[in-house]
């Protein structure tokens, strides 16, 4: 399937074929497709928890407003943003930019001091920002490459953060954007059509914002 194709029929399924398994090569080649979503200086400030067990789908349902899709998938991702990514890959990602000729190792600490200024501190509003857009960006390009590969996908945001951080042993300071949910579309499912999307004239301006 071409990328136009993919945006133009991926939808969000509330309604998966249950017991279909996610093999773990297709999985990871979905993930590893996914990694190549733009990220800002190279620095992918995201992590994903991968739920596929029925017990665990189970338990995540339950922080999950009782989701029925949370267990009929065959497999739902915690999408995690990870404010402290700059200082996790930052070295890796400028070792990486110095051995391909991106940057020169004289300019190493010059941009080491940039994305520090830029991104400010572990705990600062501008860090969460960050996180969370890049992860959105992964997100995003992983509901697409689902479709690619004949999948069919759910980004959800109904769900208690606290307790989903207590039950999956995600740290406090981490940030969950999403849930998404992959599996097969559930047998005999009509889909109704698109619903409301906005004319262009609703949202978009040039050169300068205008409020209607």
């Amino acid at each position: 399937m071409d990328t136009i194709q993919a945006i133009k029929e991926r939808r969000a399924i509330n309604f998966f074929e249950p017991g279909k398994p996610l093999p773990d090569h297709v999985l990871n080649e979905l993930l590893s497709i996914a990694n190549l979503a733009p990220s800002s200086f190279d620095l992918q400030p995201w992590k994903v928890v991968a739920v596929r067990d029925p017990e665990r789908k189970k338990k995540l349902r339950e922080c999950a407003m009782n989701q029925q899709k949370v267990e009929e998938a065959s497999a739902v991702l915690i999408m995690v943003a990870d404010p402290d990514g700059v200082e996790e890959n930052k070295d890796r990602m400028l070792e990486s930019w110095q051995n391909l000729g991106y940057m020169k190792p004289e300019a190493r600490k010059g941009t080491a001091g940039m994305i520090d200024s830029l991104y400010g501190t572990r705990d600062s509003l501008t860090r969460k920002y960050f996180a969370v857009k890049n992860t959105a960006l992964y997100a995003m390009t992983l509901m697409l490459a689902a479709k690619g590969m004949g999948y069919e996908t759910h980004p959800m945001d109904g769900f208690d953060e606290g307790c989903i951080k207590k039950e999956f042993g995600i740290p406090e300071n981490k940030i969950i954007i999403m849930l998404v949910a992959i599996g097969k579309l559930k047998e005999g499912t009509v889909l109704l059509p698109r619903p409301f999307r906005r004319e262009l004239d609703d949202f978009v301006s040039h050169e300068n914002y205008s409020r209607k």
